[in-house]
């Protein structure tokens, strides 16, 4: 991968190498926790995203319409075609895919006595009270097969299930949504499947058009 990206005349840095000055284009090799943080540079640069499909799940990739069978042919987008599909904000972090809280949040961070426990969790979303076992906001509309056919639609999609069967106590789509954990003093979640901890109380957004994919 690297060889051929350098054949083509594209410089390769490592993650968390500071990108020079007079950067035109951003790309990122990886999964989807890898490119959420390279999209964050692109939108704060307004600088347009190659996506080269090289993790384990590549859903972001998927719903975007590359190829994940074939990361080095992702390289042509380098001089491809210019699209705005939207991130989403929670709690300021940027997310490309969803956020998840519940029990799959718990498995992210380790907690599996807490996972054990299958305790459903107060949740307050947009004012209304709420017990879910796992409470999930995409950036766009999930279908049941856990793919978007749009990546431009502007909304959040919110989903929640009751308990650990998966029946849907919630399902809207809405460009802002706010969240609450009234008996906590901050939360586990998974931003993109990467664990991370937030606020007991947030609000996520969705930032239409934010970012500049090229395809």
């Amino acid at each position: 991968m690297r060889a051929e990206a350098e054949r083509r005349g594209i410089r390769v840095l490592e993650l968390g190498d500071e990108a020079p000055a007079g950067t035109e284009i951003v790309g990122v090799a990886g999964g989807d926790g890898s490119l959420a943080g390279v999209a964050r540079i692109a939108v704060e640069r307004d600088l347009p995203l190659v996506c080269v499909p090289a993790g384990t799940r590549n859903h972001f990739a998927r719903d975007a319409g590359i190829d994940p069978r074939d990361p080095v042919a992702a390289l042509d987008a380098f001089e491809g075609v210019e699209a705005r599909v939207d991130v989403g904000e929670a709690a300021g972090r940027l997310f490309l895919n969803n956020v998840a809280l519940g029990a799959y949040a718990l498995y992210r961070h380790g907690l599996l006595r807490e996972l054990l426990d299958r305790r459903r969790r107060e949740a307050v979303v947009d004012g209304e009270p709420l017990h879910a076992a796992v409470l999930l906001v995409g950036n766009n509309v999930y279908d049941r097969l856990g793919r978007r056919r749009r990546l431009d639609e502007g909304v959040l999609s919110v989903y929640a299930t009751a308990g650990f069967i998966p029946t849907v106590a919630i399902e809207k789509s809405v460009p802002r949504v706010e969240l609450e954990f009234p008996d906590l003093a901050d939360v586990e979640a998974a931003l993109d499947g990467e664990a991370v901890t937030l606020p007991a109380r947030f609000e996520l957004v969705s930032r239409p058009g934010a970012l500049r994919l090229l395809r």
